[in-house]
């Protein structure tokens, strides 16, 4: 039996089918036109830039870092041309086995492998990461010739040296890498190429100037991933140079008389607060640290016990000792309390009224009857513990205030410590305890709670002979050696009678030219005339009746040595002041080091 064809039904099943396969031609082809449309013309710009992204990659340019040099031009810290390994991730197919292989054949070290795995994270795949700095020339002549490392390459670069070790140390500071804390304090895009940053001193303090700014450069390369072009797009700007008022010649020369000793000698030009020497012994090599300090010298620095790291001129808290009395003298007679005139009989000791202790003099035997300028020269504790006891210690502890004692004196470098100048406010605050009268004895001859830095009593020292200017020192003289810094203005101390200060210089003076002076040895064959103040300050309290042996202490327990002073009388240059620590007796430890120095500054003025 025939089957019986529905034409009729059939065209219509066929036409349905047409036109629903029409539908979806068209929409397909409209989505394909939408499409294009997307990349051809919205997104056109970022398809390019992603297909030239595949050969072109945009890289920074670290610029070259500023170099520093002293007042005279001599070189501080500079850079030199040197080579390390570096390892571009994009390139290299297997990470670890290429680095294990390059500590096989000593390019590495396990420390180095160590802080590239670190460091990896922080850069994109196309960036050469470094792997080892300051490559011998050996090593490099080694890898050169028999590369067999994709993606390993050598690349010059410039190094940071100090080329007077040690000397300066505490001043100019040092670069070191880059930490995580250190990628938070600058400018990210203007540190992408950049490794090592100024750690401490001057290095830190100016890091920004002595960067400069990073550039940028294309390079265009081949399906094989090898540079075949190189377009600089952004120059940079190299750091810039820094001339500080520091002089290489006498810092070396303090540096020498403080070898093997622990201690800070500062001066600083009277006239205008430029710090001219600034030195803490002991130091060490800041050369150590650039490219990564190895563990042994890490170790030797961290397990020393006399702390080199320690900048003892700006953060050695010391008592000033009898260096304190010409500014003590100055108040007592600028308040009114004493007057050139007035005298004190000293027996060697002071009592206070129905008081059994003894506040002994340095000199048991005593002073007999003293003015002023003989208790400055002298150094004669019974006179000043009358004249405390006489002020009282808000009084003392407010004209103390205005040579800056208990506060920073603003230098410019990092970690600077302002010291203690004690009041009853201050003891309630930070003891929670009264003050008790003999405490103003102790603080009218620079111990119990006071202390200082070297710094401050240089600077001190400098607002005696000049007439009362304190001055905010500064380490930068110069950026390059034409662009003047500009001078921060000095705070002028109130000056009730000009003669009370030129009766204190009168005594420090004496300190120096009398023959019961302190200071007295220092003026054989001086060349300059010199006004000075010895002092020695303990690090523990006697009892009364207790003696001080020093050879019978631990060294650490005896008594530190100091002296300030300032130079020539007439038309003061220059003030210093010297701290030995633990080394007993001022006028023989420490001012024959402030003459030592004093006279190589003398002698180069006369040269010049």
């Amino acid at each position: 039996m025939e089957k019986i064809n529905n034409i009729a039904l059939e065209n219509n099943i066929f036409s349905k089918r047409v036109v629903l396969a029409s539908i979806f031609i068209s929409i397909l082809i409209l989505i394909l036109i939408f499409r294009l449309y997307n990349l051809q013309i919205l997104d056109h710009k970022y398809y390019l830039e992603e297909a030239l992204g595949n050969q072109m990659r945009l890289l920074p340019i670290t610029p070259t870092r500023g170099k520093i040099f002293d007042r005279n031009g001599k070189i501080l810290a500079t850079n030199q041309l040197s080579y390390r390994l570096i390892l571009t991730p994009e390139k290299t197919k297997n990470i670890k086995k290429t680095l294990l292989q390059l500590k096989q054949l000593n390019f590495i070290n396990d420390e180095d492998i160590k802080i590239f795995n670190k460091n990896k994270s922080h850069y994109k795949k196309f960036h050469s990461i470094p792997l080892k700095h300051k490559l011998s020339e050996s090593k490099v002549a080694q890898f050169l010739v028999s590369n067999q490392f994709i993606g390993v390459d050598i690349e010059p670069y410039f190094h940071r040296i100090y080329p007077n070790d040690e000397i300066s140390t505490h001043v100019v500071g040092y670069i070191g890498r880059m930490s995580k804390k250190d990628k938070l304090l600058y400018n990210k895009d203007n540190y992408l190429g950049t490794f090592f940053v100024g750690k401490t001193g001057i290095e830190k303090q100016y890091e920004t100037l002595l960067h400069g700014k990073s550039g940028k450069k294309q390079i265009e390369l081949n399906v094989i991933g090898r540079v075949i072009n190189t377009q600089i797009i952004q120059p940079t700007e190299n750091g810039r140079d820094l001339y500080l008022n520091i002089d290489l010649d006498l810092q070396k020369k303090a540096q020498s008389l403080l070898k093997g000793k622990r201690g800070a000698i500062v001066a600083v030009n009277v006239k205008n607060g430029e710090v001219l020497i600034l030195v803490s012994a002991p130091t060490y090599n800041p050369n150590w640290f650039v490219g990564g300090i190895s563990h042994k010298n890490f170790q030797t620095l961290q397990t020393r016990k006399d702390i080199p790291q320690l900048n003892r001129a700006i953060q050695g808290l010391y008592p000033p000792g009898s260096t304190i009395k010409p500014m003590v003298s100055l108040a007592g007679l600028e308040s009114g309390i004493i007057t050139n005139h007035s005298q004190t009989f000293c027996p060697g000791y002071y009592k206070l009224p129905n008081v059994k202790r003894k506040f002994n003099d340095w000199n048991r035997s005593g002073h007999g009857l003293v003015n002023v300028e003989d208790a400055i020269a002298q150094s004669c504790d019974v006179f000043f513990y009358d004249l405390a006891n006489k002020m009282g210690i808000e009084t003392l502890h407010e004209n103390l205030q205005y040579f800056n004692f208990g506060a920073k004196t603003g230098i410019d470098i990092h970690g600077e410590l302002g010291g203690i100048l004690p009041s009853k406010a201050w003891k309630k605050i930070n003891k929670n305890e009264p003050w008790y009268h003999g405490e103003t004895l102790i603080a009218g001859i620079g111990q119990g709670f006071m202390s200082a830095t070297p710094l401050q009593l240089a600077l001190a020292t400098a607002a005696l002979a000049n007439g009362g200017k304190v001055f905010r020192p500064k380490l930068l003289k110069n950026i390059h050696i034409l662009d003047q810094i500009e001078k921060d203005p000095s705070i002028q101390i109130p000056i009730k009678n000009i003669k009370n200060w030129e009766h204190v210089i009168a005594g420090m003076k004496q300190a120096v030219y009398s023959p019961k002076g302190t200071a007295r040895s220092l003026n054989k064959n001086l060349k300059y005339t010199l006004a000075g103040k010895t002092g020695t300050a303990q690090v523990f309290g006697l009892d009364a009746e207790e003696q001080y042996i020093a050879e019978k202490l631990d060294e650490h327990l005896r008594d530190h040595a100091l002296f300030t002073g300032f130079a020539p009388i007439e038309n003061p240059q220059i003030a210093i002041a010297v701290i030995v620590e633990n080394a007993g007796s001022g006028s023989i430890k420490a001012a024959p080091l402030a003459k030592e120095v004093l006279d190589v500054y003398f002698q180069k003025q006369a040269n010049n």
